[in-house]
């Protein structure tokens, strides 16, 4: 006879949540240090966001200082670059998105089709190599390969008969060397966790599918691609979701006053403002509107995949 115990509903649960966490605690330790370096690095500074709706002024400090309200943000929406650095910057994220996206995918299945041995290591080490060359390296390589007189691409495209293009100089060119760049560095390290998902296939699929005589792309398609679609989700909600967190080390390394009028965005008007204007207050604002926009973005897009029963962040 089953026994029923009389104890209230409410303190069973505590009881039980109380023993779990002593069966989980070696867990919750090891997690501990990561929690710690968030809270103090990422969560207490928060605070901060208050000198966005007030005067800072550093004497007075974050409390003291007098309230304006929304005084700033008015007044970069009311500003005559509000929409070129929003245009700046949707450009630049949409289009990194769509051209980048895409690519770890398909590098990743490329090389889960290839066979483990030499080759295979040194694709894996050619395509991940770029993503530990630092921005400034970067940004010097780009400006060295793209020089209109000594460039190895201008001089490629001289070899056929085509002009020299100023790719650095010239407006229109600024967010495809961006993209493209930004592309090369880190589509390999990307694919690692598309290829870290393609590792629990099972198998069996495959060797069922061969002997039903599905091609290896029928295969890719109909076994690999479903396996990894709730990461791919899962990341596009995350790209989303960042869509207007260009950082502004890149940009502002390649950023020259001829090429101003495609490279100002939003990122490198914070650091303008912030840091060589010491118009603390505004560029807070600024950065809290860009925030903002982000979390809205990564609702809606989280939302959206839901309802489309597809994976989720929460």
């Amino acid at each position: 006879m089953e026994l029923v115990s009389n104890k209230p509903k409410a303190i069973r649960g505590k009881e039980s949540r109380k023993k779990k966490f002593i069966r989980s605690r070696q867990l919750y330790l090891f997690i501990l240090p990561a929690f710690l370096v968030i809270f103090i690095f990422s969560y207490i500074p928060m605070y901060g966001v208050l000198i966005a709706f007030k005067d800072f002024v550093p004497s007075l400090g974050v409390w003291d200082s007098p309230w304006v309200g929304l005084k700033h943000f008015q007044r970069f929406f009311d500003s005559y670059y509000f929409w070129d650095l929003l245009k700046n910057t949707l450009g630049i994220s949409v289009y990194s998105l769509i051209v980048g996206f895409p690519l770890p995918i398909i590098l990743a299945l490329a090389l889960n089709e290839v066979k483990d041995g030499p080759w295979k290591k040194f694709s894996q080490t050619i395509t991940y190599a770029p993503n530990f060359i630092s921005t400034v390296v970067m940004v010097g390589m780009i400006i060295a390969f793209l020089n209109p007189s000594t460039g190895i691409i201008n001089n490629a495209l001289n070899f056929f008969g085509i002009d020299s293009i100023s790719f650095m100089e010239n407006p229109r060119w600024f967010k495809t060397v961006y993209v493209l760049s930004g592309v090369w560095q880190g589509t390999g390290w990307a694919s690692v966790i598309y290829l870290a998902a393609l590792a629990g296939v099972d198998t069996q699929l495959h060797e069922a599918a061969i002997v039903d005589g599905a091609s290896r792309l029928q295969r890719i398609w109909h076994i690999n691609l479903p396996t990894i679609r709730p990461t791919m989700v899962i990341l596009l909600i995350m790209n989303v979701g960042s869509i207007m967190n260009l950082g502004y080390e890149k940009i502002l390394l390649m950023q020259n006053p001829l090429n101003m009028q495609s490279s100002n965005v939003i990122a490198t008007f914070v650091y303008q403002q912030g840091l060589l204007e010491a118009q603390y207050s505004y560029a807070a604002a600024v950065g809290v509107f860009n925030s903002v926009i982000n979390a809205i973005l990564l609702i809606a897009v989280n939302r959206v995949a839901s309802k489309l029963g597809e994976s989720t962040l929460f």
